[in-house]
């Protein structure tokens, strides 16, 4: 029981002097003989076909282009902006913050996925000439709602944690996008064609798993081979 009560006490300390987050924290460095995930996310079933968007204000600006919902794109049976990221590597490449831009051009943001690491900075770009309002419904970050007006052509917000954060403009309600905000350099978003990279991985087994906005998350198991390239497909579908 005394020995009980003495690992405790000690546990207890170094939790004071070394909280739980940084003793599990990602540690970054050189990585010399590492290899690569490759491949495609794709979608099972039959495409949806675009579905349009009405475009409700500001027609001026904002109706220059046609609007279909982002939040689903299927191209050549492929699946357009899922990210992958490696879920569970404690020890790789260097990951360092980044400077990322979110563009709110004819009242559709670019890009709809925006997936980068955590304590990165975001210039959001306002070069419409109209005001818009970006809304983060962020759970673990503080959660911001700015008017930009025409005026104001970039606001900056940096992103301190690791998550997931939803978008909306409250000014023209079809607008939303995302953040992913990685919690190590392992993440890459699904391309035009469904393709994915990860590079510079160390070898070992690996959780990489695939997050959609509308489709949920899958996972596997992925063997990683010094300097070799591991190719994977990921299949998701409507629930």
């Amino acid at each position: 029981m005394k020995r009980k009560v003495v690992l405790t006490a000690f546990l207890s300390a170094v939790l004071l002097v070394f909280p739980l987050s940084s003793l599990l924290a990602y540690e970054g460095g050189a990585v010399s003989d590492g290899g690569t995930i490759s491949g495609v996310v794709k979608f099972k079933g039959a495409a949806p076909a675009p579905k349009k968007l009405e475009v409700t204000k500001d027609k001026e600006v904002c109706a220059k282009s046609a609007k279909n919902d982002p939040s689903l794109i299927v191209s050549g049976g492929n699946l357009v902006n899922a990210v992958v990221s490696i879920t569970d590597i404690k020890k790789g490449k260097k990951m360092e913050p980044q400077k990322v831009t979110l563009d709110q051009n004819v009242c559709e943001y670019k890009p709809h996925v925006l997936a980068f690491p955590a304590g990165s900075s975001v210039d959001i770009l306002n070069p419409d000439g109209i005001l818009h309002n970006i809304h983060s419904y962020s759970k673990v970050n503080s959660a911001f709602n700015i008017a930009q007006p025409k005026f104001k052509k970039t606001i900056t917000q940096k992103i301190d944690k690791p998550e997931v954060i939803k978008l909306q403009c409250d000014v023209h309600g079809w607008m939303s996008a995302w953040f992913f905000v990685a919690e190590n350099p392992y993440f890459s978003v699904s391309d035009n064609g469904g393709s994915f990279k990860l590079t510079d991985v160390p070898p070992g087994t690996y959780n990489v798993e695939v997050w959609h906005e509308t489709l949920g998350k899958v996972s596997q198991k992925v063997t990683v081979k010094a300097k070799e390239e591991a190719k994977v497909s990921f299949e998701m579908a409507k629930k």
